[in-house]
């Protein structure tokens, strides 16, 4: 990804993680009751706050990278970058899935993981560029 694409991608992680964040505190119980989803209401909520949690903690680390990208482009900051909004998308976006979905989506709940694991892999990979530049 370019130093441009990543600095979009953050904004628009950041923009989504405060809009949804807001979403859970202002509208998740009167949504999940519509829905007919009413048990496990806390769980629900623990899932939401968990997923934003995340989703704007590398939110703020796609931020950074774009940063550093914009001074000095790296193919290992372009793929650290991919691998943080594929962490996103995997980890929060499961837990938004089964806050929202009916009891059997908790079973997505076994893709939460992989998306942690990509976390891991963008942050190992930004560890690799900067120990190549030290």
């Amino acid at each position: 990804m370019s130093p441009r694409m990543i600095l979009l991608a953050g904004s628009l992680v950041m923009l989504t993680g405060v809009a949804i964040g807001a979403f859970g505190a202002h509208g998740l119980e009167k949504m999940l009751e519509r829905l007919g989803r009413t048990t496990s209401l806390a769980q629900r909520a623990e899932w939401l706050e968990t997923g934003v949690r995340y989703q704007l903690v590398h939110g703020l680390g796609l931020l950074a990278l774009a940063s550093f990208a914009m001074r000095e482009p790296s193919r290992l900051l372009s793929a650290a970058s991919v691998a943080l909004l594929l962490g996103v998308l995997l980890f929060s976006g499961s837990l938004y899935a089964m806050t929202l979905g009916p009891a059997t989506w908790k079973k997505l709940g076994m893709v939460v993981p992989v998306g942690g694991l990509a976390y891991l892999v963008g942050w190992g990979l930004l560890a690799v560029e900067s120990w190549k530049r030290v």
